[in-house]
């Protein structure tokens, strides 16, 4: 729970004003809140039995209320026409997404103010909710793959669900699905109505948590890490301020996130003293996404 608590404390930190990425582009622009489902993180005590169990897709979350498609900030996502012109009338929720281990690039193709149709249409719409639609999870997901199927458009895909039978059978998943280039597992309580904000009727699961940081200083390398980045030194939302010396590539050693931007890490728990254990650069975070 530890990750749920830090990007709390990041949301609201973000609504003072007081992280530096809240621009005045961002804060003029024009965009609609929408009031989503999200996940807390699996609570190994639970029992997974009751729940439905899904890929967890490294993708942009992309929620369509029949007309617009949205980030989950709320900002209209620059899509063409063509393609949202093919999905249903209903409303969706799900992630637009290229492949595992493709994020960076799926970010990059989703963000640009004039889509390039050769890139989307290497895009699938991987739908899991009807937002605000009766009955529990496992009869809208049934309702889900049929509405997919009637569409019959590759590029729309429902994600599947699967019962679980217990938690060795879980671990197991997960451990498949990670060995498979996936990024964890998403768990829907199939008795659950749809309810937006946390709770355990959703829940993620996966090998290692991330979350954000402000980069407040960038730290020089030494040895083979001469003339280029050697750690960023990032602050957490509770204050806390700590070094991330792994994960980049050359490339970002060369060109470093600037201080004042947003970066997303891994780690694995944190130590005794509070702090992320083994943490290691994952992304620049984009806020409008």
């Amino acid at each position: 729970m530890q990750k749920t608590t830090r990007r709390q404390l990041l949301m609201m930190s973000l609504m003072a004003g007081a992280l530096p990425w809240r621009s005045a582009t961002a804060s003029t622009s024009t965009s609609t809140s929408t009031a989503l489902q999200l996940p807390t993180v699996y609570d190994p005590a639970i029992d997974p039995a009751p729940y439905l169990v899904s890929e967890k897709y490294d993708g942009v979350r992309g929620h369509w209320d029949g007309s617009t498609l949205r980030y989950r900030s709320g900002r209209v996502v620059p899509a063409p026409a063509w393609f949202t012109a093919r999905l249903p009338r209903t409303p969706l929720d799900g992630e637009l997404w290229l492949g595992r281990g493709r994020f960076d690039e799926l970010s990059g193709i989703v963000r640009k103010t004039v889509p390039v149709d050769a890139e989307w249409r290497q895009l699938r719409y991987m739908v899991f909710e009807l937002p605000d639609a009766a009955g529990p999870f496992a009869a809208r997901a049934q309702r889900l793959q049929e509405l997919v199927t009637q569409t019959a458009w590759p590029s729309l895909v429902a994600v599947e669900q699967a019962p679980i039978a217990d938690r060795a059978a879980l671990r197991r998943r997960l451990a498949d699905t990670v060995a498979q280039g996936g990024e964890g597992l998403v768990l829907h309580l199939a008795s659950a109505a749809y309810r937006p904000g946390r709770s355990d009727a959703l829940m993620k699961l996966k090998p290692e948590l991330d979350t954000e940081a402000v980069v407040v200083a960038q730290r020089p390398g030494r040895g083979r890490n001469a003339g280029v980045l050697g750690a960023l030194e990032v602050r957490a939302p509770d204050g806390r301020q700590f070094l991330i010396g792994s994960g980049f590539s050359d490339a970002q050693r060369r060109d470093p996130p600037a201080v004042g931007s947003v970066v997303t890490y891994r780690y694995r728990g944190l130590t005794a003293t509070g702090e992320p254990r083994f943490a290691s650069f994952l992304r620049v975070h984009h806020p409008m996404l």
